[in-house]
């Protein structure tokens, strides 16, 4: 007896102590915070695992409660059931997943080499729930006397597909394998990320003597001696490989041993035979898609990927990448050809190296059109830019976006916007991210926090956020990015607006979820205002003065959109050919990842002057991101979005009619039907490569 009551006692402790860390734990309340944005003051490290967990419970409770129904499968208490489970799991994991890409710390990367296994062997469970999947497929093989609307039908179609990727008609042996091989994956992805992350922010060149620092524009030697404040060098100037340090030294610098440094590090990130080296994980993840391939009945990864994607196969990213490549190297070929001549002229006698490429390029927009990003710079004011990207969706959609104070933030450089129909309806809430630091990974995205989806017919409004890595502002300077970031900051914008502007009733269909070939047609459209020179004089002023930007500057501009475009196309469509190789092996092998690379590279005849724009020890797109066998999605959007955007040069920038079918038609649609028949509906035809050839002056 006494026994028992000391075992009840304890089962009562552990039971007061685990209800008093949920009591703690924000993740089990209701957040307060406006429109249930997430209050990230009050997350802490140790919340983390214990909301994961629950999360993972709730919704392995709710498959069963799907699984346990004795009624008859029907979409309304299968599909539907199974599309609403996880909500919980969800706002932990959106939280956690934006937090360890923009304000990582080692503590959050442990925890996220913990949670990984727990949710690949979570989703595994799911997809591989035999119970589970028989209701699907009698749900799917009687789906037309369901009466689904075209989104039902879309919804319905993706789990039985989802279903059967994920292992459903494996046999037992197999369904481990499958398991074991998407733990590894998952882990492996992990690791990679944080190696190039610890690559970036361990390299640094450290200038002692004002005169090495030749050729620099003023406040590019601002930043580099703010950043040697910031890494404890009184003094002396710090450069990185953060593209808002690296790129303008490259352009810059006078100092050629310099620049060939700072390019070398940049290259060779991921790829130094010690802790962070990345090519013994590179092997294993190729060598896993492979398997993993195979094991679902595939004749590789790249087969994999593609028969969700709007391209359907190999061969046809291929071919498209092989119609741009011919011209585009015949053009890369000629610049190379005249940046030596250049460096003949100036009197060099060196051979045209890639470091080279950057500073002599810049030399000769100069020579040639009389233009720079430094004589650009000071009318891009960052927030001039922001906002003219809101303007720009004001014109187009009727759309504001206002700022506000009361949300929480994460850190101190972010922004919060509310966004609002024209009749003041709440639309969502946009976060910006905009500064680099060492806890936020390179390069720039979207993400949501919560996605649109409606519920017993309320509508559940999005939350977005865009991270990017621009120029800081620096001494009493503002932050004055260049004309590339500015595009950039369109670019992820438009991201936003595909979530923001999302009008659908599922949230795995919603915003942004549509193939990957598909997604960044969204984005790149947008890029084209940005440069337009109606919209350019209404954000582009001058820092000071507040004066608009030159007609004569936006003609010069205007006159160099095709300059180095040789050299943009191919160090891009390189990185997607490499993509491709690697994903269309069909052997697991003990492969040389640099080998293997160098022979990618000379098989399409890459010029020694320039390097593919990402190595394979540092593809963090298609080895820790979404991307594998997707690198040349964005040269297929570019094509759709080229074409798209000529129905609003074909009757006005801010056509309203033109806008409201774009929205209507295709940005609001999210995944709910095949890519090509909502671009067709928006565009009253297929897309015509030729408007891309134009635009980057390959035709």
């Amino acid at each position: 007896m006494k026994k028992r009551i000391i075992t009840f006692m304890i089962m009562l402790l552990f039971l007061t102590i685990s209800c008093k860390q949920q009591e703690d734990n924000p993740f089990f309340k209701e957040w307060d915070t406006p429109f249930s944005t997430p209050p990230f003051a009050e997350i802490k490290n140790e919340h983390y695992l214990p909301a994961f967990e629950e999360g993972i419970r709730q919704q392995q409770k709710e498959i069963a409660a799907i699984t346990a129904n004795k009624d008859a499968p029907t979409f309304k208490n299968t599909i539907e059931v199974l599309e609403r489970s996880g909500a919980f799991l969800d706002r932990v994991n959106n939280v956690f997943d934006n937090l360890t890409s923009a304000l990582t710390s080692d503590t959050l990367q442990q925890i996220a080499k913990e949670v990984s296994p727990l949710l690949s062997k979570h989703w595994d469970d799911i997809k591989l729930n035999v119970e589970l999947f028989k209701r699907i497929k009698v749900v799917y093989e009687q789906k037309s006397e369901w009466d689904l609307t075209v989104e039902q039908n879309k919804l319905l179609d993706n789990y039985y597909k989802d279903f059967i990727r994920g292992g459903a008609n494996l046999n037992e042996r197999d369904k481990e394998k499958l398991r074991h091989i998407n733990k590894e994956l998952a882990l492996l992805s992990l690791k990679f990320g944080e190696n190039v992350l610890k690559e970036n922010n361990s390299f640094e060149m450290i200038i002692n003597n004002e005169n090495e620092l030749s050729g620099l524009p003023q406040n590019v030697i601002a930043s580099a001696a703010e950043a040697a404040k910031e890494r404890g060098h009184n003094r002396k100037w710090v450069f990185t490989l953060h593209k808002p340090s690296l790129i303008p030294f490259l352009q810059y610098s006078d100092k050629r041993e310099y620049r060939e440094k700072m390019f070398k590090g940049y290259i060779t990130r991921g790829d130094h035979s010690n802790d962070l080296d990345n090519k013994e994980i590179v092997k294993k993840v190729v060598n896993y898609r492979i398997e993993k391939a195979k094991l679902l009945g595939y004749e590789s990864h790249a087969d994999f990927i593609l028969e969700e994607n709007m391209s359907g196969k190999p061969e046809n990213v291929y071919k498209l990448l092989d119609q741009i490549w011919s011209p585009a190297l015949i053009m890369a070929k000629k610049e190379a050809a005249g940046l030596q001549k250049m460096i003949y002229k100036s009197g060099k006698k060196f051979k045209l190296m890639p470091w080279d490429w950057w500073y002599y390029a810049e030399k000769l927009k100069k020579a040639k059109y009389d233009l720079d990003d430094e004589i650009l710079r000071p009318y891009f004011k960052l927030e001039n830019v922001r906002n003219g990207a809101f303007n720009v969706a004001n014109k187009l959609f009727g759309i504001t976006l206002t700022e506000r104070k009361d949300i929480p933030v994460y850190h101190k450089d972010v922004k919060v916007f509310e966004v609002k129909e024209a009749d003041g309806t709440h639309i969502g809430i946009l976060y910006t991210d905009y500064f680099p630091r060492a806890s936020k990974r390179g390069g720039a995205w979207m993400e949501a926090y919560r996605k649109q989806s409606r519920q017993e017919g309320k509508n559940i409004t999005p939350i977005i956020c865009n991270v990017c890595n621009f120029s800081k502002p620096s001494g009493n300077k503002p932050a004055l990015i260049s004309f590339g970031e500015a595009t950039t900051l369109f670019h992820e914008f438009g991201h936003a607006l595909h979530g923001l502007l999302s009008d659908c009733t599922y949230k795995s269909l919603s915003g942004t979820s549509v193939a990957r070939d598909f997604v960044e047609t969204f984005s790149q459209i947008m890029e084209n205002w940005a440069a337009e020179p109606e919209v350019l004089k209404m954000y582009a002023r001058h820092y000071q003065t507040g004066e608009p930007i030159p007609q004569e500057l936006i003609d010069k501009i205007k006159k160099s959109s095709h300059f180095n475009q040789g050299f943009a196309t191919i160090e891009y469509l390189a990185a997607a050919y490499l993509d491709m190789d690697w994903h269309t092996l069909t052997e697991v092998e003990d492969y040389d990842v640099n080998k293997f690379e160098t022979e990618a590279l000379n098989k399409i005849n890459l010029i020694s002057e320039i390097v593919v724009r990402y190595r394979s020890s540092y593809f963090s797109h298609i080895f820790s991101g979404g991307y594998s066998s997707g690198y040349y999605s964005y040269i297929w959007a570019e094509v759709l979005d080229a074409d798209a955007f000529q129905a609003f040069k074909e009757t006005s920038l801010f056509d309203r009619k033109t806008a409201q079918s774009f929205r209507k038609n295709l940005i609001s649609q999210g995944g709910t039907e095949d890519p090509m028949v909502l671009y067709k509906r928006f565009r009253g035809r297929e897309p015509d490569i030729n408007a891309l050839l134009e635009r980057r002056g390959l035709k």
